[in-house]
């Protein structure tokens, strides 16, 4: 809330905020810190949030395009993912070609056109929303 507040307001003189407990702190460095702890630490929070965990599994499994029986909705999270950082990753975008196709009967040529202009259109707003999220920290 005080990003959006900033944003349209300009910044908040709130007192500052009062320490983060400990569990709470490492639930943070969990989820904002390198490497792959924040897929399994996002599953467990939305399933503690009531997300079905036919949904919650996204936030695990976005990394893992490439793991055998990965279905259309998997890999559409994982193109997405990397789209909206702008990351082009040819190998995942080849699998959702050939999926796209193959669900569609249309030519993989047709596809490839088509979601290449779509990925060049939100990879297009990446160093903007980068540089927004990287604005505000989580630690």
């Amino acid at each position: 809330m005080p990003a959006l507040h900033s944003l349209a307001l300009g910044p908040l003189d709130d007192p500052p905020l009062p320490p983060i407990p400990e569990a709470a702190a490492e639930l943070l460095i969990r989820l904002s810190g390198p490497g792959a702890a924040h897929e399994r630490t996002g599953r467990e929070l939305l399933l503690a949030e009531g997300v079905s965990a036919r949904l919650a599994r996204f936030a695990a499994t976005h990394a893992s395009w490439d793991a055998p029986g990965v279905g259309l909705d998997d890999l559409l999270v994982s193109l997405a993912d990397k789209a909206w950082k702008n990351k082009r990753v040819p190998a995942l975008e080849d699998l959702v070609v050939a999926r796209l196709a193959e669900a569609s009967g249309r030519e993989r040529w047709e596809v490839f056109l088509e979601l290449d202009g779509v990925l060049d259109a939100i990879g297009a707003g990446a160093d903007a929303r980068l540089a927004f999220q990287g604005a505000y920290p989580v630690m």
